[in-house]
């Protein structure tokens, strides 16, 4: 189970015509998942904006987290460590790093990407090995596509069945990331009820997914577009992601009252 992995996956969604840069988030943005099957809680993810530099640049540090626990936790440990550096005046990765432990399997990858020469530098840390890729214009690695996207949609834009395919680099290959908006509802959360632009993801059917539309998920219908909730159909049954805690949003956060 990447838990981690998924969770990013699935809170991508479908870009418009931003009107500013970096309207949707800032720096001190944090959030809290609870990734659970059924009222069993599996482990709980987490995602942070941190300033930072890279080569003398100033950056958005972003770093995420995912660790199993309760009962999961006795039998099957999970230790998900993802960061990724974008620049400050156009979302785009300057580095990623994913060091994951799942049950015993384990990644410690580290990017670099050289937008210039369109080129991405993989060090794969447990493998010792370095090798570099050619890479499509504007692409994004798999955090840093949230936060892109998140930048980038217009809910005014959005029209029911509206699809996008997003370049990204994952591990050592190019992707297509599709997705399709499919209208707007109303969740309920532990925080309130939430209007939502909901979405579908399209995701390769593998060890993990049932098929390529497995996934749906929901952001908040604001400024902020924040993720609510993420669904997926896996091999073993469902599994879903609700937004437990957050702070250090940059724009307002608004509850539906009945």
């Amino acid at each position: 189970m990447r838990v981690l992995l998924m969770l990013v996956i699935m809170m991508i969604s479908i870009p418009g015509i931003a009107q500013d840069k970096h309207k949707a988030f800032d720096t001190g943005e944090w959030f809290q998942f609870r990734i659970h099957y059924g009222v069993f809680t599996a482990s709980y993810a987490t995602l942070e904006v941190k300033d930072d530099y890279i080569n003398g640049k100033p950056v958005y540090h972003v770093v995420g987290t995912g660790k199993s626990s309760g009962f999961l936790s006795l039998f099957f440990k999970v230790e998900d460590y993802y960061e990724t550096y974008i620049d400050k005046n156009e979302v785009k990765p300057y580095r990623f790093i994913r060091k994951i432990n799942e049950g015993g399997y384990t990644k410690d990858i580290e990017i670099n990407f050289d937008h210039d020469q369109n080129q991405a530098l993989v060090h794969n840390k447990k493998h010792k090995t370095k090798e570099t890729f050619t890479i499509e214009e504007k692409v994004q690695d798999m955090m840093s596509s949230f936060y892109y996207l998140r930048n980038n949609i217009d809910p005014r834009s959005l029209k029911k069945g509206d699809s996008k395919v997003v370049n990204m680099f994952f591990d050592n290959e190019n992707y297509k990331f599709k997705l399709k908006f499919l209208g707007r509802e109303v969740i309920k959360t532990k925080m309130g009820k939430i209007a939502c632009l909901k979405f579908r993801p399209y995701v390769q059917a593998d060890r993990i997914f049932k098929e390529e539309e497995s996934m749906t998920v929901w952001v908040s219908d604001d400024e902020n577009r924040m993720p609510v909730k993420i669904k997926a159909d896996i091999l073993v049954g469902s599994i879903v992601a609700d937004l437990d805690a957050f702070k250090g949003l940059k724009h307002p956060f608004k509850i539906i009252v009945d």
